[in-house]
């Protein structure tokens, strides 16, 4: 392709590298909804919605030691979507195992790096598998261009107004003036930041300081990151084998989990952060493996774009904390207690910061320093855990209501699982994808997430209870 082209960020170029046999690099989600949709009308809703990104009519060329973003002239929608029917009975096993093979399998370089799979006839409805590669948005953004191709009614809406997307450079632009435009910019830049540091220093003396302590601060973080211990030897780390397997549990009741947040005075995530860690626990439980002494660390992708912002562009906005969890503490309480420390903790820090920093220079550097950085950091974790926020209202495609969503993230490195968490209108979704080289069954997990919520509940109601009588008794 001799096509003009945008340049790729560095930290979307970084995403794009860390592409492996092992580990493709897609975020997938399945949608169920509780009617067939007409394919038709799909496509309609896709030209006119999803398409406006543009990223999604673009391939990715590498030109020398640039990559680029570049319009695809041969592009079809039919391309990209694809319309199957699941073999067997057609159940809930059966698309499992669809998705396991699809997020095994790696998108098609030469084309747009996005596909979607209808399944038609399921459970009593359909469902459509996404899988787009992680070098075009993060979770977040991507969770929210797919929900904005959904309307709040099953009426189709005359205007869905987007975010316009920004702009391919012009084509008529020299090399010279390009260099030009790119040296005011910086200029401008760095003018902005000095009337902004200025203005904060009158306004407040000691900022300096408070600058300093910050970037002492930040270089703690970012020393911490290096220094912390590889991940112990268990099942849950072994050779990964490219083979993946997912599953995803019934969803749990929202109330039910707003009010287990509410008597242990924490956040609905602490709850959620802390049902993981006990599914874990179970899990060594139910095997028999020797329970790590001091947890498991996992990578939490941490959002660095403010929610309410339109979704005008996409790319990658985020950075990787490591959230260390007390699978080695019986107590379901204590489990929350020192889950809910660390979260506290880890807001206060800059390492989600950092990671991103990382992620920025290492796709500026050669592909080898980013393979033995990655390498050097998913030793750090054992599996990958997001939670991420959905429509707190139901939500319709095509006419369709969005019965379950489900989503996983990619894993990196040598990392071969991946925990994700997402909230729909009154309820909570778990899913998980396991690679085959992996000591742990997805299914047997999943059950130990609803476990691990409902003995956590229960122990709250019963601190509650006893607190009222002593109460009474007082």
């Amino acid at each position: 392709m001799n096509a003009v082209g945008t340049p790729m960020s560095a930290v979307d170029r970084s995403w794009l590298r860390m592409e492996c046999t092992e580990n493709p690099m897609m975020i997938a989600a399945v949608l169920v909804f509780d009617k067939p949709i007409v394919i038709a009308r799909l496509k309609r809703v896709l030209n006119e919605r999803f398409l406006r990104f543009r990223r999604f009519r673009q391939c990715v060329v590498h030109r020398g030691d640039k990559t680029e973003w570049v319009d695809d002239p041969l592009f079809d929608l039919d391309n990209h979507v694809h319309v199957t029917a699941l073999p067997n009975s057609g159940g809930k096993d059966d698309l499992q195992n669809l998705v396991s093979d699809l997020n095994s399998t790696p998108l098609h370089s030469g084309r747009p790096l996005w596909q979607l799979h209808y399944i038609d006839r399921y459970d009593g409805g359909c469902a459509l598998v996404v899988r787009i590669h992680h070098c075009i948005a993060d979770g977040i953004s991507l969770v929210r261009v797919l929900l904005s191709l959904t309307d709040e009614s099953p009426e189709e809406a005359k205007v869905h107004q987007l975010n316009p997307v920004a702009p391919l450079p012009c084509p008529q632009e020299s090399g010279l003036r390009h260099s030009i435009r790119k040296v005011m910019e910086h200029g401008q830049t760095a003018l902005e930041q000095t009337q902004l540091f200025t203005t904060s220093l009158l306004r407040e003396p000691g900022y300096p300081l408070k600058l300093a302590k910050t970037a002492g601060k930040i270089a703690i973080d970012c020393a911490k990151l290096g220094l912390s211990p590889e991940e112990p030897a268990t099942g849950l780390k072994q050779s990964l084998t490219g083979r993946k397997q997912v599953a995803w549990a019934d969803p749990l009741d929202l109330a039910d989990v707003k009010v287990c947040s509410k008597i242990l005075g924490g956040t609905i995530n602490d709850v959620l952060m802390a049902t993981a860690t006990g599914a874990l626990h179970r899990h060594f439980r139910h095997t028999g493996e020797p329970i790590p002494e001091r947890g498991l660390r996992v990578a939490v992708p941490f959002n660095l774009r403010p929610l309410r912002q339109p979704v005008g562009s996409l790319g990658n906005k985020f950075g990787l904390v490591l959230l260390t969890l007390p699978v080695d503490v019986d107590c379901p309480i204590m489990r929350f207690r020192q889950v809910q420390e660390h979260m506290n903790r880890l807001k206060r820090s800059y390492q989600a910061q950092v990671t991103y920093s990382l992620l920025d220079l290492f796709g500026r550097g050669p592909d080898v320093l980013e393979r033995r950085a990655l390498s050097l950091l998913s030793k750090k974790a054992s599996a990958v855990l997001t939670n991420v926020p959905g429509p707190k209202k139901p939500v319709y495609l095509a006419g369709a209501r969005l019965r379950q969503p489900m989503f996983w993230v990619p894993q990196t490195g040598d990392i071969g699982i991946g925990m994700s968490i997402f909230s729909y209108v009154d309820t909570v979704q778990f899913g998980i994808t396991v690679d085959r080289g992996i000591a742990a069954d997805p299914e047997a997990i999943m059950g130990h997430f609803r476990e691990s919520f409902y003995e956590l509940r229960d122990q709250a109601l019963l601190c509650q209870a006893d607190q009222a009588a002593n109460r009474e008794a007082v």
